[in-house]
């Protein structure tokens, strides 16, 4: 006979998997201000192949670049492979895949009309009111512009 195993996890566990979740829903429904009233006023972020640049609050270098994204990619959709809990960062850290199709310059990029497909590693951090107080992007920025530009 064998014994299943389950892992049951604590509700303040759920809830933040479930905020990263509601982000990646506002940002398919390419809802900026539902994003943003997520994270903490205060909050930080860092994408991180773009160097220092594009490393600062959330509210204000997340706002920019998400929204020119949206712009930019006006089908922009994403879909979440997996999320996991880091307990001894208290992370939450979400494999994502964002792809859409380019219809307007970005990032000194022309449109040649080209789709993108990129796996984005977030790793999401909140402070006590459950609120994103910091988000770090990582992806493979290279293949994103060889894919828009080649």
């Amino acid at each position: 006979m064998k014994t299943a195993t389950q892992q049951h996890e604590s509700l303040d566990v759920l809830s933040k998997k479930g905020t990263c979740i509601e982000f990646f829903s506002a940002y398919q429904d390419m809802d900026l201000d539902r994003m943003l009233s997520l994270c903490d006023v205060n909050g930080t972020i860092a994408f991180e192949p773009l160097g220092d640049a594009f490393k600062g609050k959330i509210h204000e270098v997340g706002k920019g670049l998400w929204g020119a994204i949206m712009d930019s990619f006006p089908n922009l959709d994403n879909t979440v492979k997996n999320q996991t809990f880091d307990e001894a960062t208290n992370t939450v850290s979400c494999t994502v895949v964002i792809f859409g199709t380019q219809k307007k310059e970005f990032a000194g990029m022309p449109s040649k009309g080209k789709d993108f497909d990129a796996e984005h590693i977030f790793i999401f951090r909140f402070n006590e009111d459950g609120k994103i107080s910091d988000l770090s992007i990582n992806w493979d920025h290279d293949q994103f512009v060889k894919q828009l530009t080649v």
